[in-house]
């Protein structure tokens, strides 16, 4: 199996400005990134970029940039550039691996892009495992996926889903049949479908959500969910995210 991953890194966070370069423990955190997704079994990591920080910080550690426009909408707009610049063939595996995740695990690029290897009836694949706490299946940061029986995405939402009407019984909660879903955000591709990606209309679900992905199922594509038994490595969104992971490194170097 042969795949690249694109990391995409922009500065503009409203939460955490700057966040790609935020530093742990003497690399910025873009740079975290790209040496964990080159574990993986990646043929090239790639870090697409509009700002000249960024790679600039890439270059000083051997990491790899393309430069892309500063107006993409979307990460999966940077990424379809991207893929032109690389001048990767259609049929070429991309992995999007997000920038602000320092603890992604080498295994589960892997998995993603073997899916979507396995599936030639999707367009895409992506991530899931199960949730366990009952704050989180409430908490509308937090993106669930149902699947159908074939393993594929039926909805994303940040809403509650599944939800079961009889969940409880005299004010007690009672065994779901189906174990919710998380929605991890690692995504792999076709290179061809990425280039045609920003060429789709975007969904009214999309924009009420917020959730780009909804975009492939409203145009009646199909994305292929890998469920992991494990749970992935905390992202980094707020300045408490990036002491969680500081404290995460400097305990376990080897992560």
């Amino acid at each position: 199996m042969s795949f690249t991953v694109i990391i995409p890194a922009r500065l503009a966070s409203t939460r955490l400005p700057g966040k790609p370069l935020a530093d742990i423990h003497g690399l910025p955190m873009i740079v975290h990134v790209a040496r964990r997704a080159a574990l993986s079994q990646a043929s090239q990591v790639v870090v697409a970029t509009d700002a000249d920080e960024v790679r600039t910080a890439c270059a000083r550690h051997g990491v790899r940039t393309v430069m892309t426009r500063p107006d993409h909408a979307s990460g999966s707009d940077r990424l379809a550039e991207a893929c032109e610049q690389l001048g990767l063939d259609g049929q070429d595996l991309v992995v999007n691996v997000q920038g602000d995740e320092p603890l992604i695990a080498p295994e589960l690029i892997n998995a993603c892009a073997a899916m979507l290897q396995a599936r030639p009836d999707c367009v895409m694949s992506t991530v899931a495992h199960a949730l366990e706490q009952a704050a989180d299946f409430t908490n509308p940061n937090v993106v669930k996926v149902v699947l159908d029986a074939a393993g594929r995405a039926l909805y994303f939402s940040r809403a509650p889903i599944p939800w079961w009407r009889d969940g409880s019984v005299d004010g007690k909660a009672v065994p779901h049949a189906i174990t919710p879903l998380r929605h991890v955000g690692l995504y792999a591709y076709h290179a061809g479908f990425l280039r045609r990606f920003p060429t789709l209309e975007a969904s009214p679900l999309e924009q009420i959500e917020a959730l780009e992905q909804l975009r492939v199922l409203w145009h009646g594509e199909r994305i292929a969910v890998h469920v992991s038994a494990a749970l992935p490595g905390p992202g980094v969104d707020t300045p408490q995210d990036l002491e969680r992971v500081r404290d995460l490194l400097k305990a376990r170097p080897c992560l």
